[in-house]
């Protein structure tokens, strides 16, 4: 099992301490950010000290394909009516997917983003837009994976049909894949519960092999809520049993899995939550003692 969580990336180790952090949850897999999520500052790579964080990855057997970076939530493609966050979007893409490429990393993950004031069809055609006229300034060798999102707000990548019409839109379709996230797609619509028939939609719509990486979470909300509420794993409305078969899927055996579940009070809940996935065993009382409710 491919397995791992979103990791912190900070000074004074950087991605050598993301690394080190994934292996203490007992992890083969991980995400980060290459700088906080919410803004644009960002330190220089080459302070990051990534070659000792590869060094430890192949010292540990985690092949760099394992390692996933997450675009910041600023970027938004889809959005027409701001010609500002247009231009962030495109600049700020074009570094981070640099930026992506000197980690070594294969996979940035990037929200489609929201229409805003206008329409799905405008939000869809925009990004397409964005996306076709700054991709020659993209990073080679760098898989951008368009997320699957709940649907909240004006989001757009709600449904596997809108991922495929911008994917079928885009010059370099080569250059794109899919992050699916399990929340997500339960707050979408999608039934979690039997993740086989989920797969067999996104082939036939999508393609398999274009889904590169998957964001397990558990959902606060019911199917279809729309709402996008990450929940610890077995504590949500999605359950245990069906997300440990997502995890053990032998159809999605290549893929990393990534949590992204809440913390709480404080604590990381990832070691246990990687540990009852790799096991199949859901042990409830190892995330109450950490202080859930």
């Amino acid at each position: 099992m491919i397995i791992g969580s979103h990791v912190s990336m900070s000074t004074p180790e950087f991605v050598l301490g993301s690394v080190k952090e994934a292996l203490s949850y007992g992890a083969n897999a991980l995400m980060l950010y290459t700088g906080a999520p919410q803004n644009t500052r960002r330190k220089p790579v080459e302070e990051l000290r990534i070659e000792e964080a590869q060094a430890l990855m192949e010292e540990e057997g985690i092949p760099m394909e394992n390692l996933i970076i997450h675009a910041p939530y600023v970027i938004n493609p889809a959005n027409s009516v701001k010609p500002e966050v247009m231009e962030l979007a495109r600049t700020f893409l074009i570094e981070e997917s640099h930026r992506t490429a000197k980690t070594g990393a294969t996979y940035l993950v990037l929200h489609p983003g929201s229409y805003t004031t206008t329409d799905p069809d405008m939000g869809l055609k925009t990004a397409a837009q964005q996306l076709n006229e700054i991709d020659p300034e993209l990073a080679e060798g760098v898989t951008i994976c368009l997320e699957t999102m709940a649907g909240k707000g004006s989001e757009i990548g709600t449904s596997f049909e809108q991922l495929e019409e911008l994917l079928s839109s885009l010059q370099n379709a080569d250059r794109y894949g899919i992050c699916l996230d399990t929340c997500h797609i339960n707050d979408a619509g999608y039934d979690v519960s039997d993740f086989d028939t989920v797969l067999d939609a996104f082939d036939r719509i999508i393609g398999l092999g274009l889904l590169h990486v998957i964001h397990l979470n558990d959902s606060k909300n019911p199917i279809g809520a729309h709402k996008d509420r990450h929940e610890n794993i077995g504590f949500g409305t999605i359950g245990f049993d069906a997300l440990h078969a997502v995890a053990a899927n032998p159809r999605t055996a290549h893929i990393a899995k990534i949590l992204e579940t809440p913390w709480i009070k404080g604590n990381a809940p990832y070691g246990i939550e990687i540990d009852m996935l790799k096991r199949g065993v859901f042990e409830p009382e190892r995330i109450r003692a950490l202080g859930h409710e």
